[in-house]
This record gives C-alpha cells, structure tokens and sequence, in this order.
C-alpha cells in the first residue's frame, strides 16, 4: 500500500491509504466523459491526477466516482487525502469522517482524521485518533510515528518514545524520512529541534545504531545543542562512545 508524506504542508505526520498508483495509459483523461466511466476507471483516474499533483483533477474523478458508488469508505479516504493537499482541511475532515462511518475499522481513515487535528494544532484529539488507528492496526509503524507526533506537541517525551521504540522495531527507517515534513518542520525553535534530535540520537544509541545515532548527534549540533558533551555521560551512549567518529562530532571532554 501507497503512504504519502504531507510534504510542505503544516503537518507532521504521515496520510494513510493513498492507494496505488497505476499506469497512465490505463485512463485517457481527455477524451473519455465523467459520466461514461465505470467507478473503477474513475479511482484510477483520480489515482492517477493525485500522483501527478493535479488535486482539483483528482477531487473530480473521486466525486464522480462516490456519485456512482455513494457507501465506498476508500473513494471517501481518497478524497480527503486530494482536499488535504489542495488546500481544503475542513473538506478533507468531512470525507474522513464519512469514511469511517461507512467503515468503522477502517484504521488509515481514523489515521487520516489524527492528521487533521494535528493541522490544527490540536495535539490532544490528533493523539485520540492515532491511538484508534493502532488499536485495529498495531503492525503500522506510521501511526505509531504519527503518535509520538502527537506526544511531541504536547512535550510529553516519555510517550514520544514509547511510540519510536515500536515504529523502529516496526520499520527500521521508519524515523530516517520525517526531516522537514516531519517533527522537526512543527519546530519553532532552534533549542527545541537540537533537544529533538539529541533525544532520537539516544533512542538510536539504546537500540546500537551508531549510524543513525551519530546522524542525529550532528544535527543537534548543526542546531546548537548546548549539552552535547552528554553523550560522555548518558548511559545510552556507552556503546557509541567507542566509535572513533564521535569525537570527530563531540570532542571528548579533557582529562
């Protein structure tokens, strides 16, 4: 299954039930009427202008295709992931929403409604709709990501953890790609970024991967992170402080 990445948007969380994307030639866009196509040629087609950033495109094969097929929660889903990145959050909300209703354990709906309240800066009900999503879903190491998220907006870093931990052991690279359509875009100061990755550099160095842990360390530098000397000292670091590159990043305290 497709995931997308919000992107440039405000969000930091990752959209659930994108759908795959097929080939082009299936669907001539140009030529062939709304009204002619079969509710499938039309998810294609809607598919088909998402992938292609066309999202006011995408909108109109989606609607076209509801009009045929009014109780599909996935056509709802896909509508709201096209409103979402066309600019639309109360649009998108309302698609979300009647996707689960038409389908009560449709987990990438409830995900995609966490990632609305999160839009909104509503930490706490986006928090309330990841949690839904992982109770039918727990194998999903991008609503766990997502969670934290939401723990991450409400600065309560233990969580943020207890939902990292799972997520890597989920999808290794599950943390590497949020950058700055991530946590870190929601960021407004350099301090508060440079805590955040000196935190991921601990999770990284617990779990024994010096690679992404020295990754992180560097970043929190980059941002001025004022205690970086600490990785002489936390105990999650004991490991890594045998890897000749830290030094090159934090200059080992003078003895």
């Amino acid at each position: 299954m497709h995931y997308l990445m919000v992107g440039l948007l405000t969000a930091a969380v990752i959209l659930g039930g994108g759908g795959r994307i097929v080939n082009a030639e299936v669907v001539n866009n140009d030529k062939t009427s709304l009204d002619s196509m079969t509710v499938a040629q039309l998810e294609t087609a809607g598919d088909l202008a998402r992938a292609h950033k066309d999202y006011p495109k995408a909108i109109q094969y989606f609607e076209a295709a509801l009009r045929k097929a009014p109780k599909r929660a996935v056509l709802y889903n896909k509508l709201g992931l096209a409103e979402l990145k066309n600019g639309d959050l109360a649009a998108a909300q309302a698609n979300f929403q009647k996707a689960v209703k038409r389908n009560s354990k449709y987990a990438d709906a409830f995900n995609n409604l966490g990632a609305v309240r999160y839009m909104q800066k509503d930490f706490a009900g986006a928090a309330k709709q990841f949690k839904k999503a992982i109770a039918m879903d727990e194998s999903r190491a991008t609503f766990h990501v997502n969670l934290g998220a939401a723990w991450f907006g409400q600065k309560k870093m233990e969580n943020v953890l207890a939902e990292y931990v799972p997520a890597l052991e989920l999808d290794p690279a599950a943390l590497q790609d949020i950058g700055q359509a991530g946590v870190t875009a929601q960021i407004a100061s350099p301090e508060e970024r440079a805590k955040y990755q000196y935190m991921l550099a601990k999770l990284y160095a617990k779990r024994g991967d010096a690679e992404q842990c020295l990754r992180c360390l560097k970043l929190a530098k980059e941002a001025g992170y004022r205690d970086l000397g600490n990785v002489y000292k936390d105990e999650e670091f004991t490991q890594v402080r045998k890897d000749a590159r830290l030094a090159e990043i934090v200059p080992s305290p003078a003895k």
